[in-house]
């Protein structure tokens, strides 16, 4: 060692070779160091310093955003350089984040304002993702910024007024999100923005003062917001805008004249605006490049004829406004056209001008309806292009039939040619059409029947042939059409019952009109299964039986109309689910019973029509029926009480005249008042003796009235055991209530149901139970048990349970319908049945009863 030590210093030579192999194997070493210190997974410095600050803004942008795709942003880690993680874009001078495009990647969460830290970023493209909240004001530090598209999320707020620090700003998308606000004033700096889309956010307040200096403005769709305001003549300086969309805003006023020196627009679209006036007699000339032209739902008027020229036009949509004069004759040079929309004008004209746009083979809407076009329907309209999906020709006087070759037109969805003058018949094959949506032929002349074939169109959601002269049953094969939603069937002429397959393969209806016509017998039960219904009209036919008890799983149910039927039997009980009714029409049918108490609970209903029916009983006076004007009750002879404005007989004052005609009917029968006085002092005398012979009750209850060793029914026992308390199963009934024939528990019973409406059933009821407990003779029925609840509708309900005796009443006997009872044998009753009683007026009313 010590010789080389001094040898290398004696060679000059011989050293500095030595120092660079030294030197060598250094470098060497430091490399592989290197390699390995990377390899197990240690930071990697870059070149720049910018490197590190850029990767740490991405990865704090990360931290904001959830992954709804596995793996997306998996390459966002520390074992690959961020220029080359997925949607990250570097430059090749000084390899910094250039471009940050993560759309229709699934993400979702908020933008992180560390963004602004990757400050060479010119471009941002986050959108088609769930980003939400507010864009951060921090992107106006990025002033190399060119495209911003955020389009296609949620994010809400205003646009961040120092945003217009972004100087270099061409591409500024924000449509489709929740955005809302004035655009802010200072966004009118940025003097170099070729495209602004904003359309289908909340902005509100003026457009133009805000854009008026975007000279380079190319694209401009502010569409489906609620801006205000008019278009300045400063438009004109816009001289490279070739699309504008304004649709569905507030903005008002006449258009500039200047906005049609713009040659260069391609699209030109101002629909449901408030604009008025004239469109300029030179439109044609001045814009030869437009291929849409969308002024509907304003107030332009004038002539159409202005558009003769512009034969580029692929899309004219002029409807709802105020034009007028003839249509134009011929649209044989319009070959491009595939949308024309002429609806709801004051335009003029012979509807043969539809066979010259045969040549427009590309023509997938043409919309011609409520104007004052004229003439025979041609049957070139069934040549038209096959990609025609929507043809509208109704409200108008055109008359002739309807094609037969119409179904060539396999791609229609929609056809309507309702309110015109056409004749004939549905064409038998109209189901070959199966993309039809909705077909609407009402208010017309047609004959004939229903076409089977409707059955056919599986995707069929309205339905509306009503107002013609169709007859014939109502074909089953239309509860194959699995979307009806909507089927309007009446004035017609069908007759026939209906069908239960009709509601059966139906999916639901929503509105469903078969009023006036023929149709007759009952409802069927599947009707039930439309339990989205909300509109149900069946009035003036021929429809008998009970109103459906399944109509009650109809929650939906808003209007019915069954006027003008033979329906009859009472209103069941259960319709008190249909808590959304709002109108009902049940007037003129033959039904009876009370008028259900649930109608005044549901606060919904404002028209109640149950007019001329035999309804009975008391009204009640909350509700719908506090409004004499909303409720109609007409020709319902035995109805009392209510509000004094429906001039009904108070129900006080009816009982208290039946209880007088009932008393003289008795007195006119007393042909023996001596026989009868020394009877009542016999009994009299009797039953002060056995009273005083037994300790006196004070009933407080029905269970001390009754004793407590009785059976325990119920109303819905009860309810089941007379059959719903039918008349079939009436025996008789009186002021104070009336007697069904029962069967409880297999035993033959009499139930007697107590008038509750009387002023003093409650204590004749008491001591009803009070005297036939004590009562027992074999010639008088015996009492089974008694009844105090609440009916189904909230009611008090009282009622007593007889054993039935099969061989008639004693009024029966003792009145001769039966048989007759001698003088003798009625004394010996009564005096029998005054030693088994305790003497009230109850047991003097029926001594008397049994004597006389």
């Amino acid at each position: 060692m010590k010789s080389a030590h001094l040898k290398t210093q004696d060679d000059p030579s011989s050293f500095k070779s030595s120092l660079c192999n030294n030197k060598l194997a250094f470098l060497v070493f430091l490399c592989f160091l290197t390699k390995n210190i990377t390899a197990a997974g240690a930071p990697r410095r870059f070149d720049y310093p910018g490197n590190e600050t850029d990767r740490t803004a991405l990865l704090a942008v990360k931290s904001q955003h959830v992954d709804h795709r596995d793996g997306v942003l998996s390459s966002w880690n520390n074992s690959v350089h961020h220029c080359a993680w997925v949607g990250v874009t570097c430059g090749s001078k000084h390899n910094r984040v250039t471009v940050l495009d993560l759309n229709s990647l699934g993400l979702s969460g908020t933008i992180s304002p560390f963004i602004s830290n990757l400050s060479f970023l010119s471009t941002i493209s986050l959108y088609n993702n769930n980003l939400y909240g507010k864009i951060p004001h921090t992107l106006g530090k990025l002033f190399r910024l060119q495209k911003l598209l955020l389009n296609n999320n949620s994010f809400i707020g205003e646009i961040p007024a120092n945003l217009s620090s972004c100087i270099n700003l061409e591409y500024l998308y924000l449509n489709y999100n929740k955005m809302e606000g004035k655009l802010p004033n200072e966004l009118g700096t940025l003097s170099k923005l070729k495209k602004l889309i904003v359309n289908n956010n909340k902005f509100t307040g003026p457009l133009f003062n805000v854009i008026q200096n975007f000279t380079f403005l190319v694209t401009l769709f502010a569409d489906y917001n609620t801006f205000t305001g008019t278009i300045p003549q400063s438009i004109g300086r816009m001289r490279n805008l070739t699309y504008l969309g304004l649709g569905a805003n507030k903005l008002s006023g006449t258009l500039p004249v200047s906005l049609f020196n713009l040659s260069s627009l391609q699209l030109f679209d101002l629909t449901e605006n408030l604009f008025h006036g004239e469109l300029p007699p030179n439109l044609g000339f001045t814009h030869p490049r437009l291929t849409w032209l969308g002024l509907a739902q304003n107030n332009f008027s004038g002539s159409i004829q202005i558009i003769r020229n512009l034969t580029n036009l692929e899309s004219i949509i002029l409807h709802e406004n105020s034009f007028t004069g003839r249509v134009l004759d011929d649209f044989h040079q319009f070959h491009n056209l595939n949308i024309l929309s002429l609806s709801y004008n004051y335009l003029e004209g012979d509807i043969d001008f539809i066979s010259t746009l045969l040549n427009c083979t590309q023509l997938r809407s043409l919309q011609l309806d409520a104007n004052y076009f004229s003439g025979t329907l041609p049957k070139s309209v069934a040549n038209l292009s096959t990609a025609l999906t929507s043809l509208t020709i109704g409200d108008s006087p055109i008359s002739g039939i309807l094609p037969a070759g119409i179904t060539n037109l396999i791609n229609l969805q929609i056809l309507y040619m309702g309110n015109s003058k056409l004749t004939g018949s549905i064409p038998h094959d109209i189901g070959k059409i199966q993309n039809l949506e909705s077909l609407d032929l009402h208010f017309n002349k047609l004959t004939g029947n229903i076409p089977n074939s409707l059955g056919n169109l599986s995707r069929l959601s309205q339905l509306y042939i009503d107002d013609n002269r169709l007859r014939e049953s109502i074909p089953r094969s239309i509860g194959n059409c699995q979307s009806l939603l909507y089927m309007d069937l009446s004035n017609n002429e069908l007759n026939g019952t209906l069908d239960s397959e009709l509601f059966q393969a139906t999916a639901t209806f929503v509105e469903l009109d078969l009023s006036y016509n023929h149709l007759e017998g009952p409802l069927p039960l599947a009707i039930s299964k439309q339990i989205g219904l909300g509109k149900l009209g069946l009035s003036s036919n021929n429809f008998s039986g009970q109103l459906p008890d399944g109509l009650s799983e109809c929650t939906q149910l808003q209007y019915l109309y069954m006027n003008k039927n033979s329906f009859n039997g009472d209103i069941p009980s259960s319709y008190a689910s249909l808590a959304s009714l709002q109108e009902i029409d049940l007037s003129q049918n033959n039904l009876s019973g009370p008028i259900p108490a649930f109608f005044s609970k549901i606060p919904s209903i404002y028209y109640l029509n149950l007019s001329y029916n035999d309804f009975q009983g008391r009204i009640p006076t909350n509700s719908v029926f506090a409004n004499a004007s909303a409720i109609f009750l007409a020709g319902n002879t035995r109805l009392c009480g209510g509000i004094t404005e429906l001039h009904l007989p108070r129900c006080i004052e009816k009982e208290n005249m039946e209880k007088k005609k009932g008393t003289t009917s008795h007195a006119l029968k007393l042909i023996i008042p001596v026989v009868c006085a020394v009877v009542v002092v016999v009994a009299i005398v009797i039953g002060t003796y056995l009273t005083c012979t037994r300790k006196k009750k004070t009933p407080s209850s029905l269970d001390l009235v009754m004793g407590k060793e009785i059976m325990k029914v119920s109303y819905d026992m009860l309810l089941k055991a007379t059959g719903g308390f039918s008349t079939e199963r009436l025996l008789g009934s009186g002021s104070f209530g009336s007697v069904f024939k029962g069967d409880l528990d297999g035993k033959t019973v009499a139930v007697k149901v107590i008038n509750l409406e009387h002023h003093a059933s409650s204590q004749s009821f008491l001591a009803e139970c009070k005297a036939l407990r004590n009562v027992r003779h074999r010639n008088l029925v015996g009492i089974i048990t008694a009844c105090s609840s609440i009916d189904f509708q909230g009611n008090d309900f009282r009622a007593l349970v007889y054993e039935f005796m099969p061989n008639g009443s004693l009024d029966i006997w003792l009145h001769g319908v039966v048989g007759t009872l001698s003088l003798p044998q009625r004394v010996g009753v009564a005096i029998d049945v005054a030693q088994h009683s305790i003497i009230s007026t109850t047991s003097v009313k029926l001594l008397l009863c049994i004597v006389i």
